[in-house]
């Protein structure tokens, strides 16, 4: 059962070179200076009127990375090679991620922009070291996660299955891509690695190609049916929509059985699916779900369940598993406080708050958040929780139903004008607390306006 599947990748060996070069020459630099105090980075996703929200995921495959991210042999054969030297190799052939702590929302919170999703302090050769590799792992699950979760507010109770794992940018990309989309939407797969590695209901039947390896339409259809009558929804759209619905319905009667639907993949899907579903009925077929895919996204999705399409299900592709409107988020991990001393960038929209922070929820919405320091006194839900301190995990690992549940509960809490197209514009903001904001005046008059 989905239930007790847990979500660990079992990710193992030396990670240390999951980096970009220019974080290494800096981590080189801060062992030459002396330069070990405990800093803290922020992670959070600058504003886009393209996602007003989003579904935060991969704080524990951040977990999972801390252990691992440390230097072998051939990881310090590689630093040599790019130059590095001995005394910064000896350095990190000793490297242990064990020192520090990590803050960050439960997988599965809905966040907004400027809200840290987590914040890791550590000496600041380490906390610098792991910039990349954390945001590779937060950014694309929490992109797949609020796609899926788009989706499924338009789709207001509809089946979803998830059909882009041929179009994912690599086989484990496509295989986390049906992880989030079923955790941020509820969404079936096709994919049956995802099945089994995490629980996912699967779901499929045939595609074009099986219909043409026939040289008729009806006996690919009795033959399918026959083959699989547990599983008869029947592609109807290779040559004529239409046709291909009443030929399936003529199979169905000739064998005697229920067909489960048929599938939609072009064409006008709503005016198709008001004829499909007339003829399903009238050949006493009442209980046949009609399912549509082909170029679906959310804008398509609540067209067609606005204008009233007698359609069941939706599958969802390319637009799910490459986020195609919004193929990235501006997710940045920005140094807030080096060694007690707190620092900001100001250089305009690319500006950022000093401090450890701490996002309050105010009456369980997300519409009354407030952006504030870590230590101050504030009405509301603290969102960011220590979950990792000095090498030890300090929360279990969050079954899969667990972190749907809480993306429901997210999405349950958001207004209207921010559920479905054309959404909130521009992209909502927390409020900021007054220690924050008294806290970045003193830095900016520290490091700008003092001269």
């Amino acid at each position: 059962m989905t239930g007790h599947h847990r979500r660990g990748s079992g990710a193992t060996g030396h990670l240390g070179l999951c980096t970009d070069l220019y974080e290494l020459r800096m981590v080189a630099s801060y062992l030459r200076q002396g330069m070990t105090a405990p800093a803290t980075f922020s992670l959070f996703i600058r504003p886009n009127a393209a996602r007003p929200w989003y579904v935060a995921l991969g704080v524990e495959r951040v977990l999972e990375l801390l252990p691992a991210f440390t230097f072998g042999p051939e990881e310090l054969d590689e630093l040599q090679r790019l130059g590095i030297d001995r005394e910064v190799r000896e350095a990190l052939a000793t490297w242990q991620v064990d020192t520090g702590e990590l803050w960050a929302v439960p997988d599965g919170t809905v966040v907004l922009a400027q809200e840290p999703l987590l914040e890791m302090t550590a000496p600041l050769p380490i906390a610098q070291l792991l910039e990349t590799a954390v945001m590779n792992l937060v950014q694309y699950p929490t992109l797949v996660a609020t796609k899926a979760a788009r989706c499924a507010l338009v789709a207001d109770g509809r089946m979803l299955a998830d059909f882009g794992f041929r179009r994912a940018h690599g086989v484990e990309t496509g295989v986390e891509a049906a992880l989030a989309a079923y955790l941020g939407g509820g969404f079936a797969t096709s994919n049956v690695e995802a099945g089994r590695r995490y629980g996912i209901p699967t779901t499929g039947t045939m595609a074009h190609s099986y219909i043409q390896a026939f040289t008729d339409e009806r006996e690919a259809f009795r033959c399918f049916a026959t083959d699989h009558p547990d599983y008869s929804v029947l592609l109807v759209d290779t040559y004529d929509t239409l046709r291909g619905v009443a030929r399936a319905i003529e199979v169905c009667q000739e064998l005697g059985i229920e067909p489960k639907g048929v599938r939609l993949d072009s064409g006008d899907m709503g005016a198709l699916a008001v004829d499909a579903r007339r003829l399903l009925d009238d050949a006493g077929y009442v209980a046949a779900t009609i399912f549509a895919s082909g170029g679906m996204d959310e804008e398509e999705i609540q067209r067609l369940v606005t204008e009233g399409a007698p359609i069941d299900g939706f599958g969802v592709g390319t637009a799910l598993t490459v986020s195609q409107d919004h193929p990235g988020l501006d997710i940045v991990y920005k140094l807030v406080e080096y060694d007690d001393r707190p620092v900001a960038k100001f250089s305009g929209v690319k500006s950022t708050f000093p401090g450890r922070k701490q996002v309050v929820r105010r009456n369980g919405r997300p519409t009354d958040d407030v952006l504030s320091l870590r230590d101050a006194t504030e009405e509301g839900a603290p969102l960011l929780r220590p979950v990792w301190r000095d090498g030890q995990r300090l929360v279990p690992v969050d079954e899969v139903e667990a972190v749907r549940e809480r993306v429901r509960a997210g999405l349950d809490a958001l207004p209207d004008t921010w559920r479905r197209p054309p959404y909130v514009d521009p992209a909502p903001l927390p409020t900021l607390g007054r220690a924050l904001e008294e806290l970045t005046e003193q830095v900016r008059h520290r490091v700008v306006d003092d001269e």
